[in-house]
């Protein structure tokens, strides 16, 4: 069983290659999530049975220096969630036959009976001045799975940081490599910039209100993917943009090798996407989102790329990209047939 988190459509993407190996490996995965995330999934995986779980009803709001409040507010229907969808977990074990789980954030999705492994960049989530309790929660909860699989690397220099790596080495960790579903192509440039959104509501709705406006006066053709996962593509076209409601996975892949320039979202699996293509691009944090927050700043200290925060951006900002080096590809080799024995032992 194959669960990620639906906070945004990260977890569920980052996914794709992970049920693609099992497949290769002659497993049968079962897709379980809520919201857009299973309906992504849903989308790529038709042939996938799919099972609907309980939603941690993750909020944003609309100033992000409530987010911490929100989510303490939230927190009592979060738990409720996980209670439920740690019982629903253990009826489909039982019900599919499953020998082994892999929880892509989704804190209750484990059983006893069943190996299993949480999959996280965040060995320590970053919550400001209280990073310190959070960080010993999340470990708390890791410890409870079997494995913990960090798609990073286990050396200097990294992708997460801070974030992905402890000041102490724990067995249980395994450091799998950045996962990306796509594949860098040598193709013709059809799109000077591409704008790519995801993430929960309603900071997607404002960006995209903020974007559509602000790059009216680009000189050059946009590609504009608002990720909105609906039962229809849409495509409009309109002067210099191309405005797509949501992709599957080979439409992006061709859309990223066709764009000159990416203007996103921090969220991690977007990165991996960016270093796995070595494209250059322009981070707008989502407001409030400290992991988010942490990486535009990294990358920028480090001389990759540029970011600034949602309410400053200007159509200016994306000359300095140029000035930026971009993200490097590690080229790493996920061992798939290492990493799924312990579902055979």
């Amino acid at each position: 069983m194959v669960a990620p988190l639906n906070w945004g459509l990260g977890h569920a993407t980052r996914c794709i290659p992970i049920i693609k190996a099992l497949e290769t490996h002659n497993f049968t995965p079962v897709i379980a999530s809520d919201g857009v995330a299973l309906d992504l999934l849903r989308k790529e995986f038709p042939h996938i049975e799919s099972i609907e779980l309980p939603s941690y009803n993750i909020e944003y709001p609309k100033n992000g220096q409530f987010f911490k409040l929100k989510l303490l507010a939230n927190s009592p229907k979060m738990i409720d969630a996980i209670l439920e969808e740690k019982k629903l977990v253990k009826k489909i074990c039982k019900e599919y036959k499953i020998e082994g789980i892999i929880s892509d954030n989704r804190l209750g999705v484990r059983y006893k009976k069943v190996p299993s492994v949480f999959i996280t960049h965040q060995l320590n989530v970053m919550t400001g001045n209280t990073t310190w309790l959070t960080s010993k929660m999340h470990q708390y909860i890791i410890s409870k799975f079997d494995q913990c699989w960090v798609p990073d690397v286990d050396s200097k220099p990294n992708l997460t940081g801070k974030l992905g790596h402890l000041d102490t080495h724990h067995n249980g960790i395994k450091y799998i490599g950045p996962l990306s579903r796509l594949h860098k192509k040598q193709l013709e440039k059809k799109y000077d910039l591409m704008v790519i959104l995801s993430g929960p509501e309603p900071q997607r709705t404002l960006l995209e209100e903020k974007l559509t406006e602000e790059l009216q006066t680009y000189k050059g053709n946009i590609l504009f993917v608002k990720g909105k996962i609906q039962p229809q593509q849409t495509i409009e076209e309109k002067e210099q943009f191309t405005f797509y409601n949501f992709m599957n996975s080979s439409e992006l892949e061709k859309a990223f090798n066709e764009s000159e320039l990416i203007l996103c979202r921090s969220g991690y699996t977007t990165v991996m996407d960016l270093a796995q293509l070595g494209k250059k691009a322009f981070f707008i944090p989502t407001p409030g989102q400290y992991e988010q927050e942490y990486l535009a700043k990294k990358y920028k200290k480090e001389g990759l790329v540029p970011y600034c925060k949602q309410d400053s951006f200007k159509v200016e900002n994306l000359l300095e990209v140029a000035l930026y080096k971009g993200l490097r590809d590690f080229k790493t080799n996920v061992s798939w047939k290492k990493l799924f024995q312990l579902f055979q032992e």
